[in-house]
This record gives C-alpha cells, sequence and structure tokens, in this order.
C-alpha cells in the first residue's frame, strides 16, 4: 500500500522564525488520526513507531562566535528540508550552493554571531514530516578546525597549534593523533568534549613526547592539566575506550594555555534527565558559605547555622565531610544534596547523629540516613522502554526530612560512596537545610511503547505531528518538602489547527499526560511552545516550566548500548503536511458528558481509518487520574465506531471535571517512500480527549 493520500489543501497560519513563506505553502493532509501503546507481541522485523525526523550528525559540531562554518548533516527520516533551526535566536543557516547555484544536499553555511555566548545550543531541521530531534551545536570564542584527512598515526598527526579546537569523527579501531608544540613552564589543558556533546564516544586522552611515549593518560574525565618541562613538540592521541568509531562517536578537541594559578574553565555540557529536580526554586547561583577543611572527623567538625547554604566538594579519596549545628526539639529541617544533577560522577550519602556529651563521655545516636532520591515513576529496570520508560527521574542525590528529638548538638556527615580511591576537588557538592519549602519540578517526555518480547527501544520522539494525530506526552513531577496538590498541565503557543489537552496530575500522583492532537485540516508550520505545570502552594498560585527529554540517540533495538536520556532546550510542536494519521479515534460527541459518580458511563466512539493495519483489534487502556483502573477493552480496526464502558462505582473518581483518553498499539503496515514495500511498524494509538463532568453521588 503507497503512503497515506495528501490533499491539495494550501498552508497559511502557523509560521516559524526561520522557514520562509513560500516553503510554507506546501500540500497538507487531510487526517484525523491517533495512536495508542500497549504490551502487544512484536515481530523483530518490525519498526517501532511511525517514522520521525531526525538529527542524527553535524559535522563540525560548532563554530567559533563571529564566523561563518560550512557544515554536513545526517539525518533519518528527513525528506525536503528547509533548513536549520539553533536554540539561540542569533544563529543562522542558509543553504550550501553548487557552483550553479543550487543547493548541495545536506551541506550549510552556518552564521555565529560575535555576541553569541561560548556554551552549547541545540540544532534542529525542519522537512515534510516536521521538526526533527535536536543534536548539540557548540560555540566557543577559539578557532576551529575540521579533521578531514587521516590522522591515525604519528606520522599523519595533524598540526593543533595551542589555543585551538578540532572537531572530528572516530574512525573505529583506530588512535587519532595530533601534534603541537610548546615551551618549557606552558601550562596546557587538553579537553576532549564527546559524552557532554551527545557523542557515544568514551574517551581515552593520552598525552605524549614527540617520539609517542606516552607522558599522562587519562580514562575518565576526558581533561589532562599538564605543564610542560621543556621546550619541544608533543602529541596527544585519542580514542574510543572500546576502540569503536563511527558516525555517533565524534567529539571536540581543545588545547587551551592557562596561567599557573588559573583554574579550569566550565566546560558547557548537556543535562541528565535526573537534573530536572534541581535548582530549588529561588536558590541563589552561589552558596551563602563554604566548607572550610579539614573537616573529616568529630573533632575537626565545622560549625554551621541553619538555615543552611553550603558548597562543597569530595576533593581526596574517601572524604567525609563533617559539620555539626544546634537544633531545638520539634523543629523540621528539609536536607537536600546535590552533586550529580551538578553533572559529577558522584553518590553522595548522609548521616545525622543527636550529639550527648556527658563530661568527656559523648555518646552518639542516629537519627537521620539519606541516600539516593528514587524516580517519581518506575522506570525501565533494564534500561530500556521494555517495562517502563527508558528514563530515570530518580537521582543519587539526597533529599529527606530531620525531624529534631531533642534540644541539643547534632552531626552531619557526608560522603560520596564512589569515592574511596580518588582526589578530584571538581566533584563539588550544594547542602541546602531548610525549613518546608514545598513545591515542584516538571519534566516531559513522549510516550514510550511496551513490548513483550524484548524488543527494546529508547527512541527521539519529537513532536511531529501528522494531520488529525494525537500524540501523549508524560509528564513527571518531583515533589518536594511535601507538597501533594494536584497539578495542572498547559502546552501555550501551538500552530495553527493544533490543540493540546493537559491531563492533571492528581494530588499525591507523580505523573500526568498531555494530548498534542493536530486538525485534520491543520496547516503545515511551527512554533516553539510554552510548557508549564500550574498549583496553588500556600494559597499561593505557583507556575513552573516544563522542560522536555529525549535520548541522545535513537535506539530501535540494542542489547549491547544503553541509552542516554538528557534534557532539552526547547520544546517544538510542527505539522509535517506529508503524512496523515493512520487512524483517528474520538468521542463521536465532543460535549463534555456529565454522570453521577455512582453510574455506568458508556461513550460513543467514532473511528477514521486510513491505514492497513496487522490484526483486527486494538486495545485500550485509560489515562487520566482516577480512571486509570478502568479495565482494558477492545475496539474494532475494521468498524467506524466502538463504544468504552466506565463502572464509576468501581473507579469512584473524585467530583469535577475529568480529562480522559484511551490509549494502545497498533501494527500499521507503512510505506515511507515511493517504491520502498510495506513495513509493519508498532505505533502508539491514542484517542482524542474526552471531557467528564462527575457529580456528587448524593446529588440524585
Amino acid at each position: 500500500m503507497s503512503r497515506f493520500p495528501r490533499s491539495s489543501t494550501s498552508t497559511h497560519g502557523a509560521v516559524t522564525r526561520w522557514l520562509s513563506a513560500a516553503w510554507l505553502r506546501t500540500a497538507l493532509l487531510p487526517i484525523a488520526g491517533l495512536l495508542l501503546v500497549l504490551p502487544l507481541p512484536i515481530a523483530s522485523a518490525q519498526r517501532v513507531c511511525l517514522p520521525l525526523p531526525r538529527l542524527l550528525s553535524t559535522m563540525p559540531m560548532g563554530g567559533q562566535a563571529g564566523t561563518e562554518v560550512e557544515i554536513k548533516i545526517t539525518t533519518e527520516y528527513v525528506t525536503e528540508p528547509v533548513g536549520l533551526h539553533f536554540s539561540h535566536p542569533g544563529i543562522t543557516s542558509a543553504p550550501k550552493l553548487d557552483d550553479s547555484g543550487n543547493p548541495i544536499p545536506n551541506e550549510y553555511i552556518v552564521a555565529i554571531p560575535a555576541d553569541c555566548p561560548p556554551g552549547i545550543y541545540e540544532a534542529r531541521i525542519m522537512s515534510q514530516l516536521g521538526i526533527s530531534s535536536s543534536r548539540v551545536f557548540s560555540v566557543d570564542q577559539l578557532p576551529e578546525v575540521t579533521q578531514t584527512s587521516p590522522n591515525t598515526s604519528l606520522e599523519t598527526a595533524l598540526e593543533l597549534p595551542v589555543g585551538s579546537i578540532c572537531n572530528s569523527q572516530m574512525t573505529d579501531r583506530s588512535i587519532d593523533h595530533y601534534r603541537f608544540t610548546a615551551r618549557e613552564g606552558q601550562r596546557c589543558l587538553i579537553h576532549c568534549a564527546s559524552r557532554s556533546i551527545d557523542s557515544k564516544l568514551d574517551p581515552v586522552l593520552i598525552l605524549a613526547d614527540e617520539l609517542g611515549r606516552d607522558l599522562v593518560v587519562e580514562r575518565r574525565g576526558g581533561v589532562i592539566d599538564y605543564t610542560v618541562p621543556a621546550d619541544g613538540t608533543y602529541v596527544i592521541k585519542v580514542h574510543e575506550l572500546t576502540f569503536k568509531g563511527g558516525a555517533g562517536y565524534f567529539y571536540r578537541l581543545s588545547l587551551r594555555e592557562l596561567e599557573a594559578d588559573q583554574p579550569h574553565p566550565l566546560f558547557a555540557s548537556t543535562r541528565d534527565v535526573s537534573s530536572f529536580s534541581w535548582p530549588p526554586t529561588g536558590l541563589a547561583e552561589t552558596a551563602e558559605s563554604t566548607e572550610v577543611e579539614p573537616n573529616h572527623s568529630a573533632e575537626l567538625a565545622q560549625t554551621i547555622q541553619l538555615p543552611c547554604d553550603l558548597a562543597g566538594s569530595f576533593a581526596t579519596a574517601a572524604d567525609v565531610d563533617t559539620y555539626q549545628f544546634q537544633a531545638t526539639k520539634g523543629d523540621v529541617w528539609w536536607i537536600e544534596v546535590a552533586s550529580a544533577r551538578l553533572g559529577r560522577p558522584t553518590n553522595p550519602s548522609l548521616i545525622v547523629q543527636q550529639v550527648v556529651q556527658d563530661g568527656d563521655k559523648e555518646t552518639t545516636t542516629e537519627v537521620l540516613q539519606l541516600t539516593d532520591i528514587p524516580s517519581p515513576v518506575k522506570p525501565s529496570s533494564n534500561g530500556y522502554a521494555y517495562d517502563g520508560p527508558p528514563y530515570d527521574g530518580g537521582t543519587p542525590d539526597l533529599l529527606g526530612k530531620l525531624e529534631v528529638p531533642a534540644d541539643g548538638l547534632y552531626r552531619l556527615q557526608l560522603t560520596d560512596l564512589f569515592g574511596g580511591t580518588r582526589t578530584d576537588p571538581a566533584n563539588v557538592y550544594r547542602l541546602v537545610i531548610r525549613k518546608a519549602e514545598p513545591d515542584f519540578a516538571l519534566v516531559a517526555w513522549g510516550l514510550h511503547m511496551e513490548l513483550r518480547n524484548g524488543d527494546r527501544n529508547a527512541l527521539t520522539k519529537p513532536i511531529a505531528l501528522r494531520g488529525g494525530g494525537t500524540v501523549a506526552l508524560e509528564v513527571i513531577a518531583f515533589r518536594r518538602d511535601g507538597f501533594a496538590g494536584p497539578i495542572e498541565l498547559t502546552l501555550d503557543g501551538l500552530p495553527d489547527g493544533v490543540t493540546a489537552s493537559g491531563l492533571r496530575i492528581g494530588p499525591g500522583s507523580n505523573r500526568g499526560i498531555v494530548l498534542v492532537t493536530a486538525h485534520q485540516d491543520a496547516p503545515q508550520g511551527l512554533t516553539f511552545a510554552q510548557f508549564r505545570g500550574h498549583a496553588e502552594i500556600d494559597g499561593q498560585p505557583v507556575t513552573r516550566d516544563c522542560p522536555a527529554a529525549a535520548p541522545a540517540w535513537p535506539i530501535t533495538d540494542s542489547w549491547g548500548e544503553v541509552p542516554r536520556t538528557r534534557l532539552e532546550a526547547e520544546v517544538p510542536v510542527s505539522v509535517g503536511g506529508f503524512e496523515v494519521a493512520p487512524i483517528t479515534i474520538a468521542p463521536a460527541d465532543p460535549a463534555v458528558l456529565e454522570v453521577v459518580g455512582n453510574e455506568t458511563l458508556t461513550i460513543p466512539l467514532k473511528h477514521v481509518i486510513r491505514g492497513e493495519f496487522s490484526g483486527s483489534i486494538l486495545q485500550l487502556r485509560t489515562f487520566g487520574h482516577g480512571f486509570e483502573a478502568n479495565p482494558r477493552f477492545d475496539v474494532s480496526l475494521t468498524a467506524d465506531a466502538s463504544e468504552a464502558v466506565l463502572d464509576l462505582s468501581k473507579l469512584k473518581p473524585t467530583p469535577g471535571d475529568h480529562v480522559i483518553a484511551f490509549y494502545g498499539s497498533a501494527v500499521v503496515k507503512h510505506r515511507y517512500a515511493d517504491g520502498e514495500a510495506p513495513q509493519d511498524t508498532a505505533e502508539i494509538v491514542v484517542t482524542e480527549p474526552i471531557t467528564i463532568r462527575v457529580q456528587p453521588t448524593e446529588s440524585k
């Protein structure tokens, strides 16, 4: 079967920062579809998820502020690309042209303004299927070069001047070589950026003499700080820890000169999903106080006053930082430690002891022990979307409540469970002890499938809508200092023809859903949405931003590669104008459904089927706080109507308005390109939202 038909509807409206009006006048598709997910036996040859546009790599991966950079990109499911968008509004792009004035496929000229701050930004590309996933694009102030010829031997080493950056891609089973000259006493800082910029590379960094004899080997941090002992030529070697290479194994190698007492610069990095819960709202960028060494024992304990905001570090091997303070019986203090969420490879552990002095005798009683902050929702047990999402909102950092049992002296000991043998002053932490400040933080990601046969996928899922389709975003709440109230979710600033419904996060719950739907006549377009959560805390309205998260790389069926997930800088929402959704399931009547709390509610559903499916039955589950215990039920993939039945006497939802939806998984026979054989594709199907007004039982 061919791909879903297109309509001749011209596009107007939804504009983007960089799409031309001419490009927006493209054909659009009539659709009214939705997608769903349930455990389903999936053949190993199946594709998981209908094609979504993905930007896989750029080369080079960055550039110097104030320059123009020629880059080449690699993509997946990107047809008729228009141009690159960058999360910094001043970074612009244009297609590179050949001698005849025609665009060269996948090549662009990127202009970086001189006032662009050094750091990492995101690049995306728009095409017929909508906006792509992102790839990191770095900006620095040093001159840059790109490795274009083999440098896998000492003889072919690439010249890298001190004060420059090289963009490179690792070749499989090889070692890259670089040569530089330095003078006696010159302090050189060598840094290999890889994981921090979305690369799969685990770098081994080696500094050698002119003959290639190793002087310093660094296998963990990607940084060598070296003061040159004599004038001469030196060699930098780079290889992947297991000698892997290929398109995903790129890196940026910088060589800088530092003054003798100059601290290392802060190298920008993506943020892991687990860092979404830091910092607490209103926390100062700089701590009010700092750790004072030595403080590694009870006798040397550093005295602090509560409340406390302190910066310290696990600077030495087996470092134990000890603090003591006076506290009053009945007081309640919340203790939070951030280190892993600051990007450090640490695992903090904390105990608080009550100290009782009797003459020369001291007695201690443990009153609190804190270890990891668990994920707000159950993640996958194996790092893949098998029995949970491939995201983990938990962290090795700490958060807990200290209830003071008696007046007196208390001692706090903080250590890194991973730090028994390493000395690294960069392993910093932030210790905050405060009275309760109830609050919440949010993160969202595309709903992932649960597959029974071990087909483990962790896919980037940009909000690239097929006309008439609905996508579901899981929203996870991190609740701080006892906050347990409901959270309302909104997604504003959407393209024309696109709506979003937030299925609220109920009291005490940590999970909600936002449904994003493109009308069947939605024009092609792109906007950058405002994703937020709203709640009332201590009688005051509170709004918090909700960042999106995604795997750094799409993993469709990997048994040997653990997904790495990160936060994204923006929430782009797009309608592609190329394909239609294979099925739409929506309430037959869009009006609010009213029901008494102990009744049975039957909801007529209408189907618009545009694709061919493997199988005739779709099993659906229910989204919506208070309704998720509704039993699974079947609907037909060949009929134009079905019913959903909700027994409210068993579900016992609270009175008021509720937004729900149904979801499951279906296997679509999909053809992405003309001439391609139809391929079975397991797809999430989500119905359009349904509003139910539950009246109190006594109202009848």
